[in-house]
């Protein structure tokens, strides 16, 4: 660990040599990453000898509702946009996972139910920040075309092409990464399994599994939070809300 803080030094040199105003970030961002792996590893070590299946429920919340918070900035704008996300990622999380339960392809266990847990969230999350993100951008930039739609009497039709267009984006990192597993790179849940010494091929059927919840995890977060999106952005008359301009607190 200590070795490769030089890697991270010829990062922050780098940039500041080219003076790109990132060297006090890089910086934080190394010490964050340090001290909050820390804290994590030690609140799960007491998690995991503890706490048991309810206090791991209750972690997979926790993460949840930070990683709510966390993809609602991206629709800044938008009503209600952080309940949204928080929504969703907690609607794709508890489907997955309870999926993944039910079916006895997990045990239920603190040590496999919080990491996999972490890794639905963060995959929900990156897929309702982009539909957010560009839902937001779509009701802005096209409004006249929306409203225009409205009036022809055609509000199921209005935004349907931007919520279309919106779950694509969000989709298009999980759908390429699954596209491109084990051709491009060597996921992280392979490599450690690798690492540790597990046999390649048991590695690689936990990593089918893995690919496959994340993909239907990102589809239903993005799924739900473009759903609540679009029904926040129009009244009860079928009329488009005024949206904050850019870069201003809703």
């Amino acid at each position: 660990m200590a070795l490769t803080l030089l890697l991270v030094a010829v990062a922050i040199a780098v940039a500041a040599r080219q003076r790109l105003g990132l060297t006090r970030e890089l910086v934080t961002a190394a010490a964050r990453a340090a001290i909050q792996l820390a804290a994590v590893g030690a609140v799960l070590g007491v998690l995991f000898r503890y706490a048991g299946v309810p206090g791991s429920l209750a972690w997979v919340a926790f993460m949840v509702a930070v990683a709510g918070q966390v993809a609602g900035r991206r629709g800044r704008g938008l009503p209600h946009a952080r309940m949204a996300a928080t929504v969703a990622v907690a609607a794709a999380t508890a489907t997955v996972l309870g999926a993944l339960l039910g079916l006895g392809v997990l045990s239920a266990e603190p040590r496999v139910m919080v990491p996999i847990g972490g890794m639905l969230v963060s995959g929900a999350m990156q897929a309702a920040s982009l539909a957010l993100l560009r839902l937001r951008e779509s009701a802005t930039a096209a409004r006249p075309a929306i409203e225009a739609r409205l009036c022809l009497g055609l509000p199921a039709a209005a935004f349907a092409p931007y919520r279309r267009g919106a779950l694509r984006t969000a989709l298009i990192p999980a759908v390429d990464a699954t596209k491109v597993v084990g051709l491009i790179s060597l996921p992280g849940a392979m490599t450690g399994l690798i690492l540790a010494g597990t046999d390649p091929l048991t590695a690689i059927r936990y990593q089918i599994v893995v690919m496959y919840m994340l993909l239907a995890a990102n589809t239903l977060a993005a799924l739900v939070a473009a759903w609540l999106a679009e029904r926040t952005l129009f009244d009860h008359a079928h009329r488009l809300r005024p949206l904050p301009a850019e870069g201003t607190s809703p």
